[in-house]
């Protein structure tokens, strides 16, 4: 073998172990972090993030929501939390399949021990609904909840196809349409049933509960509509906006899918304020 040869050799093996390498630390160091907090807290600490990581070596970026592969991971994490410890789920994601973030908020809801949710970010649509069971909803004061009215796959929010009779007779549909409907129709019952459900199973009065399930299942908003800690405070859903900074250290260790320029960047240290220097009478930026 050539020196050309082993030198090709080399930097095509460094270019697949580099990155696996480089996963593998940050891996060890999210176990590391999320023992720390457990520690500090007295808790099992669960994640449930969701980022556009990337996808093999190419840097091709995979969008990532609530699975029913998620849903397994985490009924296992609780069944082997005992049900005198607390859990702390820290989630970040869009959303996803209705099934796995009903299990996983049934699952939380029969652990007998205090369930704190964690929203450093955003929990959309099915986090969302997870967010409900939680004893208590630890959110940043600029994070954001979502509704939870159900989404035919690709065709839209069910709410909306339901209100297509108002505008075309039914009889002018084709039965494709039809089918539509009704499934429409039945998801938007089954969600907002499943909202008052698991509300009210908590402890929660049923007008709370009803006017809460109104408010966020029955497409008054865009899927993606932004619920903030006030606008859940508003509506009967306390927050707490005191978020530990460990869990926003922990948020750094799984970093978005990489980009050619970054389209946000700054110094990565808090500051302290400085007082304003007082400029000199006879300084050159007084002189006209």
């Amino acid at each position: 073998m050539s020196t050309t040869d082993l030198l090709f050799f080399v930097i095509f093996l460094l270019f697949f172990i580099i990155p696996s390498l480089r996963r593998r630390m940050i891996m060890l160091r999210r176990f590391r972090l999320i023992r720390e907090i457990e520690k500090t807290r007295g808790s099992r600490v669960i994640t449930l993030i969701h980022r556009q990581e990337a996808l093999s070596l190419l840097g091709i970026p995979l969008i990532r929501y609530i699975t029913v592969e998620d849903s397994e991971k985490i009924l296992r994490a609780i069944r082997f939390t005992p049900q005198t410890t607390p859990i702390d789920l820290i989630i970040h994601t869009p959303g996803g399949l209705v099934l796995a973030s009903e299990q996983i908020a049934r699952a939380l809801q029969r652990h007998k021990s205090y369930v704190n949710i964690i929203v450093p970010h955003y929990a959309m649509s099915g986090g969302t609904l997870i967010s409900l069971v939680a004893n208590e909803i630890l959110m940043d004061e600029n994070a954001v909840l979502g509704p939870v009215d159900p989404q035919l796959g690709n065709i839209g929010p069910a709410t909306s196809l339901i209100k297509l009779p108002q505008i075309k007779p039914t009889e002018k549909m084709k039965d494709e349409t039809l089918v539509l409907l009704d499934l429409a129709a039945k998801a938007s019952v089954q969600v907002k049933r499943l909202v008052l459900e698991l509300l009210e199973n908590k402890g929660m009065d049923k007008q709370k509960s009803k006017r809460i399930a109104e408010y966020i299942t029955t497409g008054r908003f865009t899927h993606d509509f932004p619920l903030s800690p006030e606008k859940l405070e508003a509506i009967g859903i306390k927050v707490n906006t005191q978020i530990p900074n460990q869990i926003y250290e922990l948020m750094d260790l799984y970093p978005q899918a990489p980009q050619s320029r970054p389209s946000v960047e700054y110094i990565p240290v808090p500051y302290t304020p400085e007082p304003q220097r007082k400029k000199d009478k006879g300084s050159s930026s007084d002189i006209m």
